[in-house]
């Protein structure tokens, strides 16, 4: 299945005790795809995979998988920095069958260097068959993944790409220009989307695309057909929303955006939290002058 496009970094519902809301994740798994998204990722940062405890975390990837039922592909998330740990993870997840395969991000805190990182991710890859993309977020890790670096990954015949979120467009030109045929770069900012594929990238992962999964996947399509007219329309109505995502720390907005538009509750689990009055009165006008609500 070809990881292109545009895909969703899925949040993840609760309910009001804090547990998984599976009906509302089913509902939303299932707009996405009638929405036009190309693939999608659960238990990502968007997720709040870090609140998750194991049976949690792959109950909501089963609940993903089951409700896709094949019909675009699944990244779970994989992300740990004990790499023994994440070593664990991916390989119990590998036991989730229909999985497409795994997004795991640098080992965050302990910092380490190119070559750690190299050798994290490399037993990540070499302890699964599932295709990995790797995910490189200095923003919140500590570390950037180099080009070198990702280029050696790259050799590893299941690392199939990477999700850039480094905000480096040099880096990101860098690597599209380097990475060996195939191989996957795409953008891990929504503001960053038009440039990315402007230089040759695969697509997109997109927070936006939980709230306006059709407009994203249009925007993310005609750029990659070379419709630039329609890309950049797409992307100079909605840009003040991808930003307004990041008002606060990720997801609180994208969650308090998806309750006012009546698709989830604005359950977060701590250490998030929900964003103030005075944000949610911002969205709201926003969402409104955007027809949204």
């Amino acid at each position: 299945m070809e990881l292109s496009g545009c895909g969703t970094a899925l949040v993840t519902p609760f309910d009001g005790d804090g547990g998984l809301n599976e009906p509302a994740l089913v509902r939303l798994v299932n707009w996405q795809i009638e929405s036009g998204i190309d693939f999608l990722i659960p238990c990502g940062t968007t997720g709040e995979a870090s609140t998750l405890d194991e049976a949690e975390h792959l109950g909501v990837v089963e609940v993903v998988v089951k409700t896709v039922a094949g019909r675009i592909p699944v990244f779970a998330g994989c992300t740990h920095n004990a790499t023994s740990e994440a070593v664990a993870r991916a390989k119990k997840l590998a036991k989730v069958g229909a999985l497409t395969g795994i997004l795991t991000a640098n080992p965050y805190y302990n910092r380490p260097g190119q070559e750690g990182q190299y050798q994290h991710f490399r037993a990540i890859a070499e302890a699964v068959e599932l295709p990995v993309l790797l995910y490189n977020i200095p923003s919140r890790t500590g570390v950037n993944l180099e080009p070198a670096t990702v280029l050696r990954l790259a050799e590893i015949r299941n690392v199939v790409g990477i999700k850039e979120s480094s905000g480096n467009l040099a880096q990101i030109t860098e690597l599209i220009t380097q990475a060996p045929r195939g191989f996957k770069v795409l953008s891990g900012d929504d503001g960053m989307t038009l440039p990315a594929i402007a230089l040759g990238g695969a697509g997109l992962v997109s927070v936006a695309s939980n709230a306006i999964p059709a407009q994203m996947a249009q925007m993310v399509r005609a750029a990659m057909t070379g419709d630039w007219v329609a890309a950049r329309a797409i992307n100079c109505k909605y840009l003040r929303l991808m930003q307004a995502h990041f008002a606060e720390p990720s997801p609180a907005p994208v969650k308090a955006v998806l309750k006012l538009m009546g698709r989830i509750e604005e359950n977060l689990r701590l250490p998030m939290v929900p964003v103030t009055a005075a944000t949610r009165g911002k969205l709201e006008l926003l969402l409104g002058d955007l027809g949204l609500i």
